[in-house]
């Protein structure tokens, strides 16, 4: 049985579930865990090695933002994913790629995707694949996506409806963070890009006019879903083959209209204001006082909830299709259901890379895996994953 050298670059919540994942089903030799604090790296490992029965994975300090030391620490390794945050990914793949390592990292910006992107050629040249965006979402719901496209004869609308929710929702915010609360920010800020009418179209996140209710099965019951950014390439890579595609967050009630009075009242801004004499960055600010209100304890209970409905023709007649996926919190092992949608999904593209499933090169998630094939991947995951054609219209 081959197997693999690999890295987490973060050690935090999302790159320990990475690491344990690739230990238990990613065929891994080795894995470690590397991150500017060699004591959330080693806590991370041991962590991990509890986890999994195994003395496999090992802890290492690294500077993500020292691009000598970061290629050299790269070089070792066979494929890796990047949890350091957002900001670092272009100077992270850059790295990747002079090491010639492989690399997926949990995106968070579709400029820097972009900008990664863009190094396709150099990627392909030195026989490196570079995968951002992976995760939850984008990541995994873009793989549901293009799994969605495959349901139907034709598919003309494809929509994504998609969230993270407490498993027992407290007012007044009936919300959970489980992850880093830049990545939540980022996500009703500025504009989404949506497929319309067979063109692009720059939609505003949190627009009122786009907010629905979408009914579930209980415990969730009705959610509410509005515009964020969280489809990232999909209306690139995938609005072609339909007329309109749309990706949309899910919260319970009264989450968007929240979130709409903070960004009014301009605490999305990161542009720095005077106030008594100190220069305040309103978005630190708002994450100060935010984060430690909605950070998911040990305690909580969440799930990850996603709908794709796709609809056109089958057979020549009008027909829907419906992809579910449920995740739930794992008992067992402590991982919560984001830290599974999240790690898990990347660790399942960095094993595909490593084991030259994907090609090289720089390319979004969505195209980078055959979607049948993940979908094989999450349900070997336990992964609550149902899709049935609905009503004919």
């Amino acid at each position: 049985m081959p197997e693999y050298r690999y890295g987490i670059l973060g050690a935090g919540r999302q790159g320990t579930a990475a690491a344990f994942d690739l230990i238990v089903r990613g065929e891994a030799a080795s894995v470690v865990l590397a991150d500017i604090d060699p004591a959330s790296a080693r806590q991370a490992a041991e962590r991990v090695n509890r986890l999994a029965r195994s003395e496999r994975a090992s802890a290492a300090r690294v500077d993500a933002t020292d691009w000598p030391a970061l290629a050299e620490f790269l070089s070792s390794l066979d494929a890796f994913v990047s949890s350091a945050s957002y900001r670092l990914n272009v100077g992270v793949s850059e790295a990747a790629i002079d090491a010639g390592t492989h690399m997926c990292d949990l995106g968070g910006n579709l400029e820097i995707v972009r900008r990664q992107l863009q190094l396709d050629g150099r990627a392909r040249d030195r026989g490196v694949c570079i995968v951002p965006d992976c995760g939850e979402a984008p990541g995994l719901a873009s793989n549901l996506m293009a799994y969605g496209l495959t349901l139907l004869d034709r598919t003309d609308e494809l929509v994504l409806y998609d969230g993270g929710l407490p498993v027992d929702p407290v007012p007044p915010w009936n919300y959970l963070l489980t992850f880093n609360v830049d990545g939540l920010t980022n996500e009703y800020d500025g504009t989404t890009t949506w497929w319309v009418d067979g063109k692009l179209v720059e939609v505003n996140c949190l627009d009122p006019s786009e907010d629905e209710l979408v009914d579930f099965e209980p415990p969730l019951g009705t959610l509410e879903a509005f515009a964020a950014a969280t489809g990232s390439t999909t209306p690139w890579t995938l609005g072609d083959r339909v007329r309109m595609l749309k990706a949309k967050v899910l919260r319970y009630p009264g989450h968007a209209a929240q979130f709409r009075a903070f960004r009014d009242l301009g605490l999305f801004s990161e542009m720095p204001i005077d106030v008594g004499g100190t220069k305040v960055s309103p978005r630190d600010l708002f994450h100060a006082w935010l984060e430690p209100k909605i950070r998911a304890r040990s305690e909580d209970r969440d799930v990850v909830v996603a709908r794709v409905v796709a609809r056109g023709e089958t057979g020549a007649r009008p027909a829907e299709a419906v992809v579910d996926l449920r995740v739930h919190h794992d008992e067992e092992l402590g991982f919560t259901a984001m830290e599974q949608a999240t790690g898990w999904h990347a660790a399942i593209v960095c094993h595909l890379m490593a084991s030259g499933q994907i090609k090289p090169g720089a390319t979004p998630v969505e195209l980078a895996v055959d979607p049948h094939l993940m979908i094989d991947q999450l349900r070997a995951r336990g992964f609550e994953l149902t899709a049935k054609p609905g009503p004919h219209r």
